[in-house]
């Protein structure tokens, strides 16, 4: 897998509006919001895409997803808010380190797009 935005990111060479990290996982602001409210959660292990996942993985795609519970609650989005994992490039897919989009703060429509 080649080195991502993400990865540097990670290491704290670039810049990131970070509200959460722990051992497994880190979420920060997205820098092009599609919402009042978007915020990347991601693994700090390198998957590249979901569909690379592996079942060694499991405990850490829990984690994430319970991440990303937390980070919601954090950022006050009672209402609900949209979790979005993009998957390649048909999938909308830019960056190729697995990350999942909460977008909030705003009524999301049906279908997505």
């Amino acid at each position: 897998m080649s080195e991502t935005i993400f990865d540097k990111i990670i290491r704290k060479e670039i810049p990131a509006d970070i509200v959460y990290e722990d051992d497994l996982a880190l979420a920060f602001k997205d820098i092009n919001p599609q919402a009042p409210v978007h915020i990347l959660v991601i693994p700090k292990k390198p998957i590249p895409q979901l569909s690379e996942a592996n079942d060694d993985d499991q405990a850490l795609l829990g984690h994430l997803l319970l991440t990303v519970k937390k980070v919601a609650t954090e950022a006050g989005l009672s209402n609900g808010y949209r979790v979005v994992i993009n998957s390649g490039s048909d999938g909308g897919q830019t960056v190729y380190h697995l990350h999942l989009h909460i977008l909030g703060d705003r009524q999301m429509n049906w279908p997505p797009g």
